[in-house]
């Protein structure tokens, strides 16, 4: 597409003139717009952004435009369209790919040679992206470890760590509709970025103007950019299968990818193991960045309606088990029968029944294996089921549930509490980890502890579901409910920041019926009773409030100081990007009897009806 000559750069920017003047675009809009049709930096994409402005697409355009994609704590995701400051597109993934450049190198001593471990997953453009990505880091004088063709995000994690690289790319927008694609950046050590180098990377991001890039092919010629799949595949596998323990593998799994990755790191790892029985569920198994035969082409297992159709199937065939990962394979999903009797129904599992039953399974394995210490623990998020502490605890293990929402603060809580006693670390979106082989989370090693625990239930008559129940009457019964509510329009960023004030300033008195008895503002990390004066607790500052109501434990810190475990609780987090607070809801029984319990989770549901009804009333949806 040639490029636009001076009489048209001209009337094309009459265009734009008469555009936001129409009120059709905004300022921003208009005057990136006019910085792409003019800089030297943007002139490969010039011509481009022509062909739209002449053809009128100003919605579209006004849509990218507006603003500027944030590179966020983790990396930079959005929808795709081949200009625009506000997309995915090769001028913003090669700003990302500069500014981390930049920061890596000024990090360094003079001379040494920064390297990069580098991957991408089956959604669109992502191959083109990683390329892109190492042609970038070439130019500013990196190694880069390339893995040629789909892998997984945990398969990435391990490369940095095994590569020793200096920092890591994966090319993935995890779970997200198939219009959008990211880049996630790690450390060295595997796990996203922290701070004080996730700020480090933001400000070389946004301060990145020319985009220097030498080739793939010379990259390759030069030895410079180095073929690491063949070894670190295998090794991979290897290093997951360490987390395996003896015992009875009669059952037969169906697998779903969901289009994705996950056949290159689950079904090894699961033969590896020794399940003989594995299939992969057609419609799904295909890589497809479109996602086409998903519910609404969104490949999420958090989401129940994806493994509707492997149910189905499975429930015609007989199967013990469904396991299901999202595309880029670091969450996963799962559903079983209710029990072992002939035409028992299934039900899927929540994130945080997965949490329990995983963490339970971890440290079984871990035990049959020889490998338990006085030293062990287990590691989640200050929004994920007290379940977990409860289990972990009644084995013996220290718990840390002080992390934030985001799998990379447990990696790093890994680090700092020392890898030699880590046993699970888990949160309430599908996330699992056992094993140090990665710093991130990994439906591999899920799949393999989910396949562990129903083979051996099976063994003895049981399901995953009445193992499940057992948890509950033993450690008390839990509930959870997870509520998005989205503020749209120009206010709703406004709205959203007001609720959030309003509920650390006037904290509501009761939810559901339930006094509210102590409330944690993790922003200014203070904590209160009714009544009292707000008292200072350690963690890190995160725009997070959290309610603990009237119930077991509830309001009264443990003699070392700790928080109890969660039990009846609210919790309210905003979207950092977009105008949306999610709220978590939380309800709590003491261990009882088995033959009470469906009364009791009956009882606990309509405990979290009830905050609900409160919660929508006080937020006006």
């Amino acid at each position: 597409m040639p490029q636009p000559s001076a009489t048209d750069v001209a009337r094309l920017l009459d265009s734009i003139a008469a555009a936001r003047a129409a009120g059709t675009i905004t300022e921003h809009s208009a005057a990136t717009m006019r910085d792409w049709l003019t800089q030297p930096r943007y002139a490969e994409f010039a011509a481009e952004l022509a062909s739209r402005i002449d053809r009128g697409l100003w919605k579209e355009l006004d849509d990218v435009f507006w603003t500027v994609i944030p590179f966020g704590t983790g990396g930079r995701r959005g929808m795709m369209y081949p200009v625009g400051s506000n997309a995915i597109n090769d001028r913003t993934i090669g700003e990302s790919a500069q500014g981390l450049a930049d920061y890596v190198r000024s990090t360094l001593p003079a001379g040494e040679t920064p390297s990069c471990a580098i991957a991408y997953d089956t959604r669109h453009r992502s191959e083109h992206f990683a390329k892109l990505c190492t042609e970038v880091l070439l130019a500013a004088g990196f190694k880069v470890f390339f893995l040629r063709g789909v892998r997984s995000t945990p398969e990435l994690s391990f490369a940095v760590r095994s590569t020793n690289s200096t920092c890591g790319i994966m090319v993935t927008a995890s779970h997200n509709p198939p219009t959008d694609n990211a880049v996630k950046v790690y450390w060295a050590g595997g796990v996203q970025v922290l701070p004080p180098h996730d700020q480090g990377i933001i400000d070389r991001v946004m301060k990145a103007d020319m985009i220097h890039r030498e080739s793939f092919e010379s990259g390759v010629t030069s030895g410079r950019v180095q073929f690491v799949e063949q070894e670190i595949d295998p090794a991979f596998v290897k290093a997951v299968l360490l987390q395996s323990a003896a015992g009875p593998r009669d059952i037969s799994i169906l697998y779903t990818p969901l289009h994705g990755v996950g056949a290159t790191a689950v079904v090894p790892v699961l033969a590896g193991a020794g399940f003989e029985r594995l299939r992969i569920y057609g419609p799904h198994e295909k890589p497809d960045g479109d996602f086409p035969n998903v519910p609404g082409h969104v490949a999420n297992p958090e989401n129940p309606a994806v493994l509707g159709g492997p149910i189905e199937e499975a429930k015609a065939r007989g199967d013990d088990l469904v396991l299901a990962s999202d595309p880029d394979c670091d969450r996963l999903g799962a559903a079983a029968p209710l029990t072992r009797r002939p035409g028992a129904g299934w039900s899927t599992f929540t994130g945080n029944q997965l949490c329990g039953l995983l963490c339970d399974q971890a440290i079984a394995s871990r035990r049959a294996r020889g490998e338990s210490t006085p030293g062990d623990y287990a590691v989640t998020t200050i929004v994920t089921s007290g379940l977990i502490r409860r289990v972990a605890e009644a084995h013996g293990l220290t718990v840390d549930d002080t992390q934030l929402v985001g799998f990379k603060w447990i990696c790093a809580a890994i680090d700092r509490h020392g890898p030699a006693g880590f046993v699970f670390g888990t949160e309430e979106s599908h996330g699992y980890l056992a094993g140090t082989h990665v710093r991130d989370k990994d439906a591999a090693v899920a799949a393999l502890l989910m396949a562990e625990q129903t083979a051996a239930l099976k063994a003895e008559g049981r399901t995953p579901h009445e193992k499940l129940d057992e948890l509950f009457t033993t450690h008390g019964c839990h509930q959870e409910r997870q509520i998005n509510v989205m503020l749209p329009g120009a206010t709703g960023m406004e709205r959203m920041k007001e609720i959030m004030a309003a509920l650390r300033a006037t904290p509501p008195e009761t939810f559901g019926g339930l006094k509210v008895v102590r409330t944690r503002d993790q922003a200014s990390l203070r904590t209160w009773t009714p009544g009292t004066t707000p008292e200072s607790y350690e963690g890190v500052k995160s725009d997070v409030v959290l309610f603990d109501l009237a119930g077991p434990e509830a309001g009264v810190l443990l003699p070392d100081g700790r928080f109890p475990p969660l039990g009846n609780a609210v919790a309210a987090r905003p979207s950092g990007t977009e105008p949306k607070i999610k709220f978590y809801l939380f309800a709590h029984a003491l261990p009882g009897s088995a033959a009470d319990l469906s009364v009791t989770k009956q009882r606990l549901g309509e405990r979290l009806d009830a905050v609900e009804r409160d919660l929508r009333t006080l937020v006006g949806v």
